[in-house]
């Protein structure tokens, strides 16, 4: 479902903008519909009244809680079936994050990545995308939201932009917490900056070699690590927002000192951020995590240097959770 057959249906049932909008705020926010405004401009028309409880119960059919891993660092891991029986993946993460996704599995394949392995099944429709973060928000409050889950959001364009207009607005999630994550996309780039709610923006670079990048993101666009440094800070100016430029660390294959010198020339004076992220183990991808130690040993170099970087530990560790790990294992038990 898309959130503007959501609205065309309202209108049918009689809505008017404003009654269309308390809808659904109603519904982002997991709040109840008040029918007992005395305006007349708010009061719903009866069509749209007698039509709420069955619109509702469609809405909470649209993601539904599967199965919950709690991990120590304070997140949990969802595993979310859509109204189809397929499964996707949401983390909340501390301090009133969440982690969505936006497609079922991935055409990107990256070689690190589990998501990727089974290819593109579908699309999820905006108001599913939606939807993640209204059963997320009848766990926990929820502030910001990123789009790093299962899919590259850049190949579900329209609808990750209709269901990012939607939360920047009645859901009322800043924009600059509103976090838009993709391999790179010169659509991206164009649609963007086109938008009402216009989102931060995170770059998954991983090495600053062309080639290597090429080897490791199979399917993304090619766009050299150099272009692609330019095209997210002329967004980073536009918007006042920096660049979070994404680097999953492997070890033996882009923690090197070599690796950082390139990164300081790429990055330096730039309007950005850098987060490394140790890998999340997979097994039998044959990537192996580096050790905590050198990871922060590498965090600190760039730093000091010049770059402002941040290590993440990834959501989900002591739980083998790494995005597509819940999936991945539900899929086993099933077959």
């Amino acid at each position: 479902m898309r959130i503007e057959n959501l609205r065309q249906r309202l209108r049918g049932l009689g809505a008017k903008p404003c009654h269309e909008q308390r809808v659904l705020q109603a519904w982002a926010r997991v709040r109840s519909v008040d029918t007992r405004h005395r305006r007349a401009e708010d009061f719903l028309p009866l069509r749209l009244r007698e039509a709420l409880p069955a619109l509702a119960e469609e809405l909470r059919g649209l993601a539904h809680l599967r199965s919950e891993h709690p991990g120590e660092d304070g997140s949990a891991r969802l595993l979310v079936e859509l109204g189809d029986g397929q499964t996707v993946e949401s983390v909340l993460l501390p301090r009133g994050g969440l982690c969505i996704s936006t497609q079922v599995g991935c055409a990107v394949g990256c070689v690190f990545c589990m998501t990727g392995r089974a290819g593109l099944l579908r699309q999820l429709g905006s108001a599913e995308i939606v939807a993640q973060v209204v059963l997320a928000r009848t766990r926990r409050a929820v502030r910001r939201v990123v789009f790093m889950g299962m899919g590259e959001p850049a190949h579900n364009l329209d609808n990750v932009l209709e269901a990012i207009d939607l939360l920047g607005t009645v859901g009322a999630i800043g924009h600059k917490n509103l976090v838009f994550s993709t391999v790179g996309d010169r659509r991206v780039f164009e649609r963007l900056p086109q938008g009402v709610v216009k989102p931060a923006l995170a770059l998954s670079l991983h090495t600053t070699r062309a080639d290597l990048r090429a080897k490791l993101l199979p399917k993304a666009p090619r766009i050299d690590p150099e272009e692609l440094v330019a095209l997210g800070e002329r967004y980073a100016r536009a918007t006042g927002y920096p660049i979070q430029y994404q680097w999953t660390l492997l070890e033996g294959i882009n923690d090197s000192d070599e690796e950082l010198d390139a990164i300081v020339r790429l990055l330096a004076g730039k309007y950005a951020m850098m987060n490394f992220i140790p890998y999340n183990a997979n097994e039998g991808l044959g990537f192996q995590r580096p050790t905590w130690e050198h990871a922060w040993a590498l965090a600190g170099k760039l730093h000091q240097r010049g770059i402002l970087t941040r290590l993440r530990n990834s959501a989900g560790q002591d739980i083998d959770g790494g995005c597509g790990q819940l999936r991945a294992r539900a899929l086993t038990m099933e077959s």
